[in-house]
């Protein structure tokens, strides 16, 4: 595996960050951060740059390194085994040249983060990361 595990932690605290937010409930409360205990830090909004900052790291990395970040994701996900490592980078290389690669396939999944860890902790990588 050629992609740095600090690599895949910084991504994987990214998805987190993304994952604990919801939904804008009450877009016309009014309120601002010292009445309402700055629970709006947990909701989504339109200048929220999290989403695009972890779009931008995956699209930074390159080619090897994304397909094996989504190697890494379908091992943590039960897909395939650790074993299988050069089948599932060979799979996730087939998925990003259909367009249907890493950016889709971890922001659409509601614990990417939880499974990138588990895919590094079945490869035998367990970096010290914050329980979500």
């Amino acid at each position: 595996m050629d992609i740095a595990v600090d690599t895949v932690t910084d991504i994987v605290l990214r998805l987190r960050a993304i994952e604990v937010k919801e939904g804008n409930t009450d877009p016309d409360s009014g309120s601002n951060p010292i009445d309402d205990g700055s629970t709006d830090v947990l909701i989504s909004g339109t200048d929220d740059a999290t989403e695009s900052e972890v779009r931008g790291a995956i699209a930074g990395l390159d080619d090897d390194a994304r397909a094996e970040l989504l190697a890494l994701f379908y091992i943590g996900r039960g897909d395939m085994e650790p074993e299988e490592w050069g089948d599932a980078v060979r799979f996730a290389r087939e998925r990003e040249s259909v367009g249907e690669g890493a950016v889709k396939e971890l922001l659409g999944a509601p614990d990417a983060g939880d499974l990138l860890e588990e895919g590094l902790d079945a490869m035998g990588l367990s970096p010290e990361l914050p329980q979500a």
